[in-house]
């Protein structure tokens, strides 16, 4: 590609804050729950480049045909790929994607059809804008967009702490995990985690279901948390590993008394890492992110109850690893049940597009 920026591109990041960043020249924009990607178009060329920096073209022919479509020629823009669903933004769409067999790929394509939101331009024509303040970035991005349709969308921007904190809380329910604040006058840094990014957090109570030792092997590396449907099935809905290396010791001695062997009942199937016996999600399922990684975990009687900290929901699991908050001794694991988790209001998709344009 003859382009002033090439791929593969580390892009630039954000550092987590729980207060909104206030004052002047700051722009903040909705945070988007997808694949992040670096677009790069050169005449009748299109890479699309993930975060970690291997491509992600041959997963979405739909995004690549829309960029040839949408995007000027010899520009690099970088956004996030996102699937919209029936309830919002769905990230277990997304995940289908990365699928070995392109006739499956090009099925789901057609199936459930991937957008692209571009929120900075790294390159334009033959100029690399990297070095320039994301005010004039942001300008040359609505200007090169200008002419654009869906699936590619120019993200909503605002000025406005105020705007910000109500998109914060209003598009919670399509989907949205939070709020990015970036400064005007700042520069594109590769790798760098230049923004901030703002994100919701709550709690909730879960039973712990077993847990995984730590890679260095003789402490324990994580908890599997577990989280009652209306018919009593236990769902294994994500993990807690927020602990020092001290605290690690410490659980193996906590966790003792309740350790069980193969083959004594309990609720999930360790024999068969994945299975779904005797119904609902357990762990030990394979990803195709983490091909060969040992998922192999030790169950525990179910008995402990623990709180913890969770951003934003995938579906009927947390998106991300939770925060252990403590131990809630005075809770049943039968108890700790999915209706206790904070919903947010339903938003269109369509009123996020449209916000601050």
């Amino acid at each position: 590609m003859a382009l002033p920026v090439s791929p593969p591109v580390s892009p630039m990041l954000a550092k987590l804050a729980r207060e909104m960043p206030e004052g002047g020249g700051v722009m903040y924009e909705p945070k988007w729950d997808g694949f992040r990607c670096v677009v790069f178009r050169d005449r009748d060329s299109v890479v699309l480049g993930s975060r970690n920096e291997k491509p992600l073209t041959r997963y979405f022919p739909e995004v690549v045909a829309a960029v040839l479509e949408n995007v000027p020629d010899a520009c690099v823009l970088d956004g996030e790929i996102v699937i919209v669903g029936p309830a919002g933004l769905d990230f277990d769409a997304l995940l289908q994607r990365i699928h070995p067999a392109d006739s499956r790929v090009r099925k789901l394509a057609e199936e459930t059809p991937a957008s692209f939101v571009a929120f900075d331009l790294l390159a334009a024509g033959g100029d690399d804008l990297r070095g320039r303040p994301l005010s004039e970035r942001r300008a040359a991005l609505m200007a090169a967009l200008a002419a654009s349709s869906p699936p590619i969308h120019l993200t909503p921007a605002t000025e406005s702490a105020e705007v910000a904190r109500d998109w914060f809380s209003r598009f919670e329910g399509a989907g949205l995990d939070g709020v990015i604040a970036k400064h005007l006058a700042g520069s594109y840094a590769e790798g760098q985690r230049g923004w901030t990014k703002v994100k919701h957090e709550r709690t909730a109570d879960c039973a712990v279901g077993g847990f995984r030792w730590h890679k260095n092997g003789g402490k324990i590396g994580s908890l599997l948390l577990g989280l009652y449907d209306d018919e009593g099935v236990l769902h294994h809905v994500g993990v807690t590993s927020s602990f020092t290396d001290a605290r690690r010791l410490e659980l193996v001695d906590e966790l003792a008394p309740y350790r069980v062997e193969a083959g004594d009942e309990h609720p999930w199937s360790w024999g068969q890492p994945g299975q779904d016996e005797p119904g609902g999600r357990v762990p030990g399922a394979q990803s195709r992110w983490n091909a060969g990684r040992d998922l192999s975990f030790e169950p525990l009687r179910i008995g402990l109850v623990c709180e913890v900290a969770y951003d934003h929901l995938q579906g009927d699991r947390f998106r991300h690893a939770t925060t252990f908050r403590r131990w809630r001794g005075d809770r049943t694991p039968e108890s700790c049940r999915y209706d206790q988790l904070e919903t947010a209001v339903p938003a269109e998709l369509a009123s996020v597009f449209a916000a601050g344009s």
